[in-house]
C-alpha cells in the first residue's frame, strides 16, 4: 500500500513539473517560435507592449510577460486616510447648542414663570384670608409685571442673538476634484504620482515596415540555425529570454523546428504609439514559408526524422507582432499574440 501510494506521488509531482513545458511546445506549433499554424494550436501572447501590454487590441491576450500587471482590486474606501474622498456635508448646529448660556436663561425664565404660575397663585389664594382684598391684588399685579419684564428681555436676547450675531456655517456640498483651484490640496493632477501612462500617436513610415519585413526574415532564419547570437539583435531582453528557453527545449527533446523560404504576404499595422522616448507599433503579419520540425537524433529519410510539417509544402502562418524601438533608434520584436 505505501509502494502503492508513494507512485501516485511521484506520478502528480511529474505531472505538475512537465505539464507547462508539454503544454508549452505544443503551444508553438509551427510557424517558428509561437505560430498555430499547423494543428491549428494557438500559443500564449507573450512579451510586454509598454503601457498597453495588457490591453484589449483585437488579438490573443498577453498572458506572459515581464510588466506589471495592474491591480484590480476596488481603490480603499477609508475616507479619513484618503485625500480623494468626498467631503461629508456640515450640518448646522441649532441656535439651543450654539449659544449654551441664553438657552440655559430662556429655560431659567420659563421655569420661573411655571413656578410662580403654579405655587404663586396658592400662596396668594391663602393669604386672601388675611390680607385685605386690594393689597392681594397689588402683589398678583406686580408680580405678573415682574415676570413679563423678564420674558420681554428674554425674547429681545433671543431676537438679537439669533438674527444678528449668527454667522452662516460652511456648507462643503459639491467640492471635489474638478471645483477645486489648481494648485490646491484637492488638486490631485498636479502632485498625483500615480497618474495613468499617456502616449501618442505614431505615424509608421515605409521604412519602418520594410524594417518590419526584415525582421520577420531575420528573426525567423536565427530560430531555424538554433542561433541565440544571431536572435540577439532582433528581440527585446524579455523576448530573448523565450526565445533561448524554447530552443533549449527543443535541444533537450531532441527536435528542431525549420522555417524557411519566408514569404510575407501582408502585413497591417493595427497600432502605433509613442511612450516617453520608446515608439511601439503592432503590426499583422500573414505569411508563407516552408515550416516543418525534424529529429536531431534520428537521420534523414529514417521513419520518425521528419516529426511535423512539410519539407516541401509551404504553409500560411497569421501573427500579430509588436516592435519597439528606442527613439531613434533599431526596431526590436518586443512581444507576439496570435
Amino acid at each position: 500500500m505505501m509502494k502503492r501510494s508513494y507512485l501516485i506521488a511521484v506520478f502528480l509531482i511529474a505531472s505538475l513539473i512537465g505539464g507547462p513545458t508539454l503544454s508549452f511546445a505544443k503551444a508553438r506549433g509551427g510557424g517558428g517560435f509561437s505560430s498555430g499554424a499547423r494543428g491549428g494550436n494557438s500559443s500564449m501572447g507573450m512579451g510586454s507592449r509598454g503601457s498597453r501590454t495588457y490591453q484589449d487590441n483585437g488579438a490573443k491576450p498577453i498572458e506572459q510577460s515581464t510588466t506589471a500587471k495592474p491591480s484590480t482590486a476596488p481603490p480603499p474606501t477609508n475616507a479619513g486616510n484618503s485625500p480623494m474622498a468626498q467631503p461629508t456635508p456640515a450640518t448646522s448646529p441649532s441656535w439651543w447648542q450654539r449659544n449654551p448660556l441664553l438657552a440655559g436663561i430662556a429655560g431659567g425664565l420659563a421655569g420661573s414663570w411655571i413656578g410662580h404660575m403654579l405655587f404663586g397663585a396658592s400662596e396668594s389664594s391663602a393669604k386672601t384670608t388675611d390680607a385685605e382684598p386690594g393689597a392681594t391684588s397689588n402683589s398678583a399685579g406686580s408680580s405678573f409685571g415682574l415676570v413679563l419684564l423678564l420674558m420681554l428681555v428674554g425674547a429681545g436676547a433671543f431676537y438679537y442673538f439669533k438674527k444678528v450675531r449668527q454667522n452662516p456655517a460652511p456648507v462643503f456640498t459639491g467640492l471635489s476634484r474638478s471645483t477645486a483651484a489648481s494648485g490646491s490640496l484637492l488638486d490631485i493632477s498636479s502632485n498625483s504620482t500615480d497618474r495613468p501612462a499617456t502616449d501618442t500617436a505614431y505615424t509608421v513610415t515605409a521604412e519602418d515596415k520594410t524594417a518590419f519585413q526584415q525582421l520577420l526574415t531575420d528573426i525567423q532564419s536565427a530560430w531555424t540555425a538554433q542561433d541565440v547570437a544571431a536572435l540577439r539583435p532582433f528581440l527585446t531582453p524579455e523576448m530573448l529570454s523565450y526565445f533561448s528557453t524554447a530552443l533549449a527545449e527543443d535541444g533537450s527533446r531532441g527536435v528542431q523546428n525549420h522555417v524557411e523560404g519566408v514569404e510575407l504576404l501582408k502585413g497591417d499595422v493595427r497600432e502605433a504609439w509613442s511612450e516617453d522616448d520608446q515608439d511601439y507599433a503592432t503590426v499583422d503579419l500573414r505569411w508563407n514559408a516552408r515550416d516543418y520540425t525534424v529529429s536531431t537524433t534520428i537521420p534523414r529519410g529514417e521513419p520518425g526524422y521528419l516529426i511535423e510539417g512539410s519539407e516541401e509544402t509551404p504553409t500560411e502562418s497569421y501573427e500579430v507582432w509588436t516592435f519597439m524601438r528606442v527613439r531613434d533608434g533599431r526596431w526590436l520584436l518586443s512581444a507576439i499574440q496570435q
